[in-house]
């Protein structure tokens, strides 16, 4: 069809202008930078109307049991389901099936251990639902941890 090429440069520019002008308070949603692309993505000061709107708040929400699944499938992957479930000590089956069906995680291929179980890793999805560019975006654990006096701690 049309074999022109788009200089990057003017990709870019058309990009900017986009983010310029629905950052504008005249605007619900905006452009942004999401899992290597961009999204219009609804204003925070209008999220709740509009999930409310649309009943999707019930969709959404993931449970204690999948977020730990979850977590442990994003930063050990590819992992299987063995793996997760030694890690969290429960059966993950129902957590898994739940994941796969929100299309969270992706199956990512056959282990070479016995039996050749699946491997399990985050999907596109995920990136887009947690709104980060890349598994490197996730917080690390040296982020969780609290330099601060804790209870039952003596002052250094």
């Amino acid at each position: 069809m049309f074999e022109s090429e788009v200089p990057v440069d003017h990709i870019l520019e058309a990009i900017d202008a986009l983010h310029e002008k629905y950052s504008n308070d005249d605007f619900s949603f905006a452009l942004e930078n999401i899992a290597e692309g961009y999204q219009f993505l609804t204003k925070p000061a209008y999220q709740a109307s509009i999930s409310i709107l649309l009943r999707q708040q019930s969709h959404k929400r993931l449970s204690i049991a999948q977020l730990e699944t979850l977590s442990i499938i994003a930063y050990k992957q590819p992992v299987t389901k063995t793996e997760i479930e030694h890690i969290r000590g429960v059966n993950c089956d129902y957590s898994i099936q739940k994941l796969l069906e929100k299309e969270l995680v992706t199956i990512k291929g056959k282990s070479d251990s016995v039996g050749r179980p699946l491997l399990y890793g985050t999907s596109e999805k995920f990136m887009e639902y947690f709104g980060i560019n890349s598994l490197v975006d996730l917080p690390q654990p040296k982020d969780f941890s609290q330099e601060e006096n804790q209870i039952g701690e003596e002052k250094a």
